[in-house]
């Protein structure tokens, strides 16, 4: 075992002490560590999902993000698109701009909904009002084509 194993030890176990007890932060660092977001953790996705999601239904916008992320891949768990959405847009709905700009571009090529491109740009002006760059270069795109109806 490395030393940076035996320091994440008994990191994992304190996150999962307080996990175990509904903690919902203590669930979400179990989600990153499980998700190999920490040197000398191995990736293992479903344990990983599994701490995001329970910290997602308590509220917990950064997990609520990942959750879409590993649905929208399908990491720890089979690619749905309407799942990722559905995280997606729990995310977007508390302020997440990089959750929105999902939001829109799942809504833009119909993804885990049917297409629909007024809900789309609801995403993309959420997103681009939050400081998200892509989304405004998108609206910045779509002004100079000059689609009025869509913008």
């Amino acid at each position: 075992m490395s030393k940076r194993e035996n320091e994440v030890t008994p990191m994992l176990q304190e996150y999962l002490r307080k996990a175990e007890q509904g903690d919902a932060e203590a669930q979400y660092q179990c989600g990153i560590m499980y998700d190999g977001m920490v040197e000398g953790m191995a990736e293992e996705d479903e344990e990983a999902l599994k701490w995001y999601r329970k910290a997602a239904e308590q509220g917990h916008v950064a997990a609520q993000y990942f959750c879409g992320l590993m649905y929208d891949s399908g990491e720890g768990t089979d690619k749905d698109k309407e799942e990722a959405l559905k995280w997606y847009r729990k995310a977007a709905c508390q302020g997440d701009v990089e959750a929105g700009f999902k939001c829109a571009l799942m809504y833009e090529k119909g993804e885990g909904n049917k297409k629909d491109i007024e809900e789309a740009l609801y995403w993309y002006r959420m997103a681009a009002e939050g400081g998200h760059k892509e989304a405004q270069a998108v609206l910045k795109t779509l002004a100079m084509v000059q689609v009025p109806a869509l913008i």
